[in-house]
């Protein structure tokens, strides 16, 4: 379903994320954002605030649970697989800042995507992207398209 006027609220404190529509509530899912807090500096491993755009999507066509690196595909993860790796799976939406404070978001290589620790979603563990459940980043990624507006909030 394209919406007309989309945009993504991930709400920290609730670890949750909205899709809207204009001024309706489309869907709502479970996250994980960092496990750190809350920041603006890079190499901080923290979820910044405020505006953002989904300046890339990557991932399209890819089968769930398709491991990235480098935003290229290069393997599968098996569901129960255990690996210490934080890994970053099935799809991916690269925010850029659109503030001052977070204007190095795109260079941070902050994402919306989807994990291989998907029992941690619902309360912070990553290290300053927001994870989904991958069958959750899908169908989020057919539903939002580049230049989707983003608000991240405590």
């Amino acid at each position: 379903m394209q919406l007309s006027r989309p945009r993504i609220e991930v709400l920290i404190g609730t670890q949750r994320l909205q899709l809207w529509d204009g001024c309706r509530l489309i869907k709502e899912w479970p996250v994980s954002t960092s496990k750190f807090g809350i920041g603006f500096v890079e190499g901080s491993n923290k979820t910044p605030l405020g505006g953002f755009v989904v300046q890339e999507k990557h991932g399209a066509g890819a089968a769930l649970n398709t491991i990235f690196k480098a935003r290229q595909p290069v393997g599968m993860w098996s569901a129960g697989e255990i690996t210490k790796d934080d890994l970053v799976l099935t799809r991916i939406l690269r925010l850029g800042g659109i503030e001052e404070r977070n204007a190095n978001t795109f260079d941070r290589y902050i994402y919306v995507h989807g994990t291989n620790d998907e029992r941690g979603i619902g309360r912070p563990g990553s290290h300053g992207c927001v994870r989904m459940t991958n069958a959750d980043v899908m169908e989020l990624f057919d539903r939002v398209s580049e230049g989707t507006t983003v608000w991240i909030s405590e």
